[in-house]
């Protein structure tokens, strides 16, 4: 899935791949451990979610 939405991806993927802005390269790669990758409104509530999203929006800010 390619997506722009944090929350989603975090939610819903094993693993996220942040690239660099253009040309593309792979800045950094998550593998991504919540409770239950079933179930996406349960792993919001998780308590690693807000450690992921911080995590990857840092990365993020990081890209210009």
């Amino acid at each position: 899935m390619v997506t722009h939405d944090i929350s989603s991806a975090i939610s819903m993927a094993d693993k996220i791949i942040v690239l660099s802005k253009g040309p593309s390269i792979i800045k950094n790669i998550y593998q991504i451990k919540l409770t239950k990758k079933d179930i996406p409104t349960i792993n919001r509530q998780d308590d690693k979610f807000n450690y992921y999203y911080d995590l990857i929006m840092k990365d993020l800010d990081n890209i210009v």
